[in-house]
């Protein structure tokens, strides 16, 4: 892989609690290129998290280095390194402050970030939410007056205002049900192509995963275990953490069933 836009070396993040140290993330080194989708999966208490917050500089990691665009990001995050890497969170209604008209929140990182000609800022509000498939005159509405979906289109809509071109993507579709989160998903792969996004996409469902990944890293209590293409991910699993995620999804098609049933043949 040639120029990454964003590289881990050796991050391990340590937290102390009830009078120990806990270490969440161990040691975890890799590489995103520009323009792809690197899926980071495990169960709860993984370390994918962490390695989120780590990333958008929430905390500092214990040791290791994380790098964009080949610079060491600093403990201390410039604002220009804020805007570089945006997030979108789990639950779009608390990550949108209810104070505010959808317009209010959306035109609140171009004001910070001084995105653009003050005068039509306001008027680029209205663009942003045309592009996530909703309606302009949305900028009047107030959150909770909106849908699951619709909220989580505005968290999306707000992550771009930024012009960014690496996005955190924490569980974006798990509040959403089946129908809505094939609707947010089909947006997002919309958007990478058009804007050439980079997404590192934060999940413990690995049938999202294969709808939206170009590879998929596995993570089981704060070590990554297993890093691949997501067909070999999903055809030909290494490790046997990555074997009982994979035979715990759903399936669809009967090749689907075949490799399920081979697998819970090779735990047993």
């Amino acid at each position: 892989m040639t120029n990454p836009i964003l590289s881990l070396n050796s991050v391990t993040k340590t937290f102390r609690t009830g009078g120990r140290e806990v270490r969440a993330v161990d040691g975890v080194s890799f590489d995103v290129a520009e323009g792809e989708c690197l899926a980071i999966v495990g169960e709860s208490g993984s370390g994918k998290t962490t390695i989120a917050n780590m990333i958008l500089g929430i905390y500092p990691p214990t040791s290791g280095t994380i790098a964009y665009r080949g610079e060491v990001l600093p403990r201390r995050r410039a604002l220009s390194h804020r805007r570089a890497i945006q997030l979108v969170q789990q639950n779009p209604l608390s990550s949108l402050n209810p104070k505010r008209t959808v317009g209010a929140s959306l035109r609140l990182p171009l004001d910070v970030h001084g995105i653009g000609d003050r005068s039509r800022r306001w008027e680029r509000t209205g663009e942003l939410l045309e592009e996530v498939g909703l309606p302009a005159d949305f900028r009047s509405r107030a959150p909770a007056a909106l849908s699951g979906g619709q909220r989580q289109r505005v968290a999306i809509a707000r992550a771009l205002a930024c012009e960014s071109d690496l996005v955190v993507l924490d569980e974006p579709t798990s509040a959403l049900d089946v129908l809505v989160q094939a609707r947010i998903l089909r947006l997002l792969k919309e958007l990478r192509e058009r804007r050439g996004l980079t997404y590192l996409f934060i999940t413990h469902d690995l049938a999202v995963v294969r709808n939206i990944a170009d590879r998929v890293a596995v993570f089981e209590k704060g070590r990554m275990v297993e890093i691949d293409d997501v067909e070999a991910i999903f055809t030909r699993p290494q490790h046997p953490y990555t074997r009982g995620l994979i035979s715990a999804v759903p399936v669809v098609t009967r090749e689907e069933q075949e490799l399920k049933d081979s697998l819970t043949k090779e735990e047993a």
